[in-house]
């Protein structure tokens, strides 16, 4: 099964170009669902004013060659490891949920656009089940273990809201893809036809919810936490509380002392 390219079969009655339309509709629904979102609550207004404002109170000046070993730091660690969710489950999960999703895109374009007319490499299909296995195992652990603390929010797995939606059409997708492909490989024609149609309404409601799910995150949260370090670098503090060393910027002449602890 996972050395099978499950579109190999559907393009036998699909065209080809059909699936591959299919594939440039979804990107178009979430590059405008994107920009929906960013017009709806004007995160590029938000992020150029900060920006500006960060600039005018710095108070370090960097090179461009700081600049750029700090961005490519935030990248290593802060968006390619997700180092700010320390070193528990949760991080574990994020990224098996992350890059298996990565990698299950990334093979279904390669396997829609590149093997129209070819048999596909088995190295490609593995890839493809192998990220919705991943996305599958990332995201069925933060669900149902790691989505909430129970006992102290009181919010079973069962409570779905609105920001849920990326998660759960991640999850519908990768699930039915698999389960697509285990019985188009096994051999039973209405169960495959089933995961097939249910595969492919998870993956429009997975792209096309970006304007009301938490998609649209992705392309912000990088971008935000460059922001963040290239301001701490530069010494702007971000309508933070002067140091408890510097007693003049509240104009009240008193120096704080540190608390004690008996």
């Amino acid at each position: 099964m996972i050395y099978i390219n499950p579109f190999e079969e559907l393009m036998t009655f699909v065209p080809a170009f059909a699936l591959q339309g299919f594939v440039v509709v979804m990107i178009l629904m979430v590059a405008i669902g994107t920009l929906v979102d960013m017009a709806h609550k004007k995160n590029a207004k938000y992020f150029f004013i900060n920006f500006k404002r960060a600039k005018a109170s710095a108070t370090n000046e960097l090179s461009g060659s700081q600049k750029a070993k700090i961005i490519s730091k935030t990248i290593a660690s802060d968006i390619l490891t997700t180092s700010e969710l320390g070193r528990g489950q949760r991080r574990a999960a994020h990224l098996l949920g992350m890059y298996g999703s990565i990698l299950f895109w990334i093979a279904s374009v390669i396997l829609i656009f590149g093997y129209a007319n070819t048999a596909a490499p088995h190295q490609i299909s593995l890839l493809w089940h192998v990220g919705a296995i991943m996305t599958c195992l990332g995201g069925y652990w933060f669900w149902f273990f790691l989505r909430v603390d129970v006992s102290a929010e009181a919010n079973p797995w069962n409570r779905i809201i609105r920001a849920d939606l990326f998660v759960l059409s991640l999850l519908a997708a990768a699930t039915f893809g698999l389960a697509w492909s285990f019985t188009q490989s096994s051999g039973v024609p209405i169960l495959d036809t089933l995961f097939l149609v249910l595969f492919g309404l998870s993956n429009i409601v997975l792209f096309g919810g970006v304007y009301w799910s938490k998609f649209a995150h992705m392309f912000y949260k990088p971008g935000a936490a460059i922001q963040k370090n290239l301001s701490e670098a530069d010494g702007h503090r971000d309508d933070l509380p002067a140091p408890a060393d510097a007693p003049k910027q509240f104009g009240l002449g008193i120096k704080r002392e540190s608390p004690r602890h008996y």
